[in-house]
Formats: C-alpha cells, sequence, structure tokens
C-alpha cells in the first residue's frame, strides 16, 4: 500500500505495517475498494472528492492514541473527520492516513452541574436530543447535522449565540490527543494556552476527543420558524428587520435569507422556484414573551407563507436540515459585519436577484449580544467587534455548472466586503481560500498561534486544517 509521508513523499506500508497497527486497534480499517471506504471518505460537500490510502474507524480513545503513534512513527500525512460538515473538506487528504471519528457520538449530561460531555463524532443534533431530555441545550450551531467539534474549535454560532456569546465561548475543558500521542486535558486551570487556543484555532494543535460544554435552560418549547414574502417585499422587509434587530431582547435572534422558494409544503406551489424573502425568528425564552416579540414580524404585509410558532427547540435546530444534504456541490463566501446599513441592504437585494441556482441563498445572521462583551483576547475565536455575519451560500447540482455559481458567490462577495469588519468565520472559509483569509478569520490571535502550535505540535502533524504553521 502507498500512502503519503508529512513532506508529501510516497511510503509504502505493504511489508506488514498495516498488520502491526490492526493488532494495536478496536476500531477497523478500510482500504480501498471496500465496503465502507467511500462512505467514510465522503463529505457534506459534493465538489470534495479525495482518497485516503486507507481509513481506520476509531472505536474509542486507544484507537485514536494508537493511530497518531503509529502516524509519528511511519512519517505519515494524517487527516480527521468528525462530521464532514465542513465546506472546504480539510477532514479529507489524497494518499492519507485517515481517522473517521463517527462511531464515537456518545452524549453525558449532567442535569445538576449542567454540563453535558460529548464524544468527537457527534453531530449537534445528537448533542440537542439528549440535553433536551433535562430541558436544557448548549450553545451550538443550527443545522442538526454538523459535526460539533470542527464547529467549536473555530468558533461556533448558532441561535443562542446571542444570549451567551461563541459556541466556543461555553466550553469548560477539553479532551485532547497531543501529536506525541498523550491524551490530555485542556481547561482554564490546566494547560491553559492550549485551551486558549482551541477555542478558534481549529484543529491544528491535537485531535481533540471530548468536550465538555455548559448547559443553559432553553425550551423544550420555544417560538421560532419562517416567514415568507415575495422578493419584491424586500426592500420593505430589510427595514422592518433594521428596525427589529436595534431592540431585540438577547432570547431573540433574527435570520433573514433571500433565495428562490424551495418546494417546502408551508409555501404556495406556484411560489417555489420563484424569488422570496424568508425571515427566521428563534425566540428562545418565554413562550408567552416569544409570541410577543414576534408579533411585528407575523402581522407584516402579506406573507405567502408562515410557520413562526411554538415548536421544540429540537425542530428548530433541525428545521434548514433539508436545504443543506450531503452530496450537493456548496461554494460560501462570508463576512463578519458591524451593522446592517441600508446601502449593505441595496447590495443585498441586488446580489440575491442574481443568484443562478434553485438552492443558493444570500443570508443575514444575528450574532450581537454576549460575544461583544467579552476582551477580544479572551480566545483564539476574537472578533468581539462582529455582530451580523452575511453568507453568500452557492449550492447546485451539476459539476459543469460550477463556474456560475461560484463567480455568483465571489461577485456578491466583493458587494459585500467594504461593509465587513474585516473579520471573516473560518468555517465558512472554502477550499480556495488562502493564508491571507485565516489571518483574517483569526485577526490578532494569529500571532499568539503561532507561539501555540510551535509548543504543541513543531512538526506541523495536524495539517490538513485551516493550517497555522509552528515558528
Amino acid at each position: 500500500m502507498k500512502t503519503k509521508s508529512l513532506s508529501g513523499q510516497e511510503i509504502d506500508l505493504s511489508d506488514g505495517k498495516l498488520d502491526e497497527l490492526k493488532m494495536r486497534l478496536q476500531g477497523e480499517i478500510l482500504e480501498p475498494g471496500e465496503d465502507g471506504y467511500d462512505n467514510s471518505r465522503s463529505v457534506w460537500n459534493g465538489m470534495i472528492d479525495r482518497r485516503p490510502a486507507f481509513v481506520i474507524r476509531c472505536l474509542g480513545v486507544a484507537d485514536v492514541i494508537a493511530c497518531v503513534r503509529f502516524a509519528r512513527e511511519h512519517d505519515l500525512l494524517l487527516c480527521i473527520k468528525g462530521g464532514g460538515h465542513n465546506i472546504a473538506g480539510t477532514a479529507i487528504a489524497d494518499g492519507a492516513m485517515m481517522l473517521d471519528m463517527s462511531l464515537m457520538h456518545g452524549v453525558w449530561v449532567d442535569p445538576k452541574r449542567k454540563i453535558a460531555h460529548a464524544q468527537v463524532g457527534c453531530l449537534l443534533g445528537d448533542v440537542d436530543r439528549e440535553t433536551q431530555v433535562h430541558g436544557l441545550a448548549a450553545v451550538l450551531g443550527f443545522v442538526s447535522r454538523t459535526g460539533i467539534t470542527g464547529l467549536t474549535t473555530g468558533g461556533g454560532f448558532g441561535y443562542l449565540t446571542r444570549r451567551w456569546g461563541w459556541t466556543s465561548d461555553n466550553v469548560l475543558g477539553m479532551e485532547i490527543v497531543t501529536a506525541d500521542g498523550e491524551l490530555i486535558r485542556a481547561s482554564d486551570e490546566i494547560n491553559e494556552d492550549l485551551f486558549w487556543g482551541l477555542r478558534g484555532g481549529g484543529g491544528n494543535f491535537g485531535i481533540v476527543t471530548g468536550i465538555d460544554y455548559k448547559l443553559y435552560p432553553v425550551g423544550p418549547e420555544i417560538v421560532g420558524g419562517p416567514v415568507a414574502w415575495p422578493a419584491s417585499e424586500a426592500a420593505r422587509v430589510l427595514e422592518l428587520y433594521r428596525t427589529l434587530i436595534k431592540e431585540a431582547p438577547p432570547e431573540l435572534t433574527l435570520v433573514v435569507i433571500m433565495r428562490p422558494a424551495p418546494p417546502a409544503p408551508w409555501l404556495p406551489q406556484d411560489m417555489h422556484g420563484k424569488p422570496i424573502i424568508v425571515m427566521i425568528a428563534c425566540h428562545s425564552g418565554d413562550p408567552e414573551q416569544g409570541e410577543k416579540a414576534v408579533a411585528p414580524i407575523k402581522s407584516f404585509g402579506k406573507p405567502i407563507g408562515d410557520v413562526l410558532v411554538r415548536r421544540p427547540y429540537v425542530q428548530l435546530q433541525s428545521l434548514l436540515d433539508a436545504t443543506q444534504p450531503n452530496g450537493r456541490r456548496y461554494y460560501w463566501k462570508s463576512e463578519y459585519l458591524p451593522e446592517i446599513e441600508p446601502a449593505l441592504c441595496e447590495k443585498f437585494i441586488e446580489s440575491a436577484a442574481k443568484i443562478p441556482s434553485p438552492h443558493s441563498a444570500a443570508i443575514l445572521f444575528q450574532l450581537d449580544g454576549a460575544l461583544n462583551q467579552l476582551s477580544n483576547d479572551h480566545s483564539a475565536v476574537g472578533n468581539r467587534d462582529a455582530r451580523y455575519v452575511v453568507n453568500l451560500a452557492s449550492s447546485w447540482e451539476n459539476r459543469e455548472d460550477d463556474a456560475v455559481n461560484i463567480e455568483w458567490a465571489r461577485a456578491a462577495w466583493t458587494d459585500m466586503k467594504p461593509f465587513s469588519t474585516g473579520g471573516t468565520y473560518i468555517n465558512f472559509l472554502t477550499e480556495d481560500e488562502g493564508p491571507e483569509r485565516i489571518e483574517a478569520a483569526l485577526s490578532s490571535s494569529y500571532e499568539r498561534l503561532v507561539e501555540i502550535k510551535a509548543k504543541w505540535d513543531p512538526q506541523n502533524v495536524f495539517r490538513t486544517n485551516r493550517n497555522i504553521k509552528p515558528v
């Protein structure tokens, strides 16, 4: 078997070395052509089609340790897949030894201490389902099929961010297998520098095998969902949005989406495929207060669809899943925004009108609140001046349509970039965005992250990521 070294050279593992690894593992090794190999190497973004030399489906931390030590012994290129939902597909590398963590998806909830421990392979939905049994929730994202580890180490945001900050602001500790193949803990009490870097610096410092999340009382019932109008109402709806976000309580998060109407049952059939504007609300506090808070949205103009109602929190968390199916082709461009200016709204409407695919969308997501109250150096994620994020989310079916859809996202981003804080969300960076965009995402944290990388991974063992090279 041929695989790659860290330097990119070819290495031959055909002399029994792989059998040696098998003896150390509880999980299975999958080689090309074997059942399960293609499923393990596939990721959410259909544009990513890479072939690792072999895949290990880890069943526990001992497997992870054995794999890291084996990779070090033989100088192998290593890649790690958690949820596989990263748009750049950084989890997969050609010719690498790949660890598939999807079987490590246990969640343990301590309702008295309001803490959840989640394993590396968990998706957001795994954590939400278990915590909601107790009427509790972690601060996570808003697509339930996203992996927790990439989300969290990249910062993370969702419907609860306005109340409690970035996802990474609400982590109490992490277990991590280092480049030396040792299992350690990082928190505010131990390995503090590593803990600081893990909260925003991504997978640069080791393999996170477990995360302790702080939990908050949320649900089980909240007020949430979308209201839609024809795109001809976009200017008025965006003005409503600008009015509401100025006085929205922390419990209320508002999102605006412009896109062709999907074939959703809550939208009239004669509107399917036609341009619409949608406002999604999530009020995570008292439902009676939530109904009052969203009343101006429900009564505005003449909506073509309205399912902004009381519903289970876990249902809202998976509401957008159908718009993000595995295997479709995706390309995004995004920026953090300090405010929603009228001039930006004009560009937003103009860009949305040019969407070439029935699956693409222009999105504004509200973030302002708790994250802005912490100092910029609280953790590596930084970007404490971000109050909104704009995401130009291009999505389509066929390879031959790549150019036109990528160009739409790039052109729309060019129009939006003048309104940026200068920062961007590292988890939204695409495959073709280079070091300068990584530095834009990490901004003032970057130099300190380089030092932490040099301490914990001086050989850059963990490099198939948004890589921070050690000094």
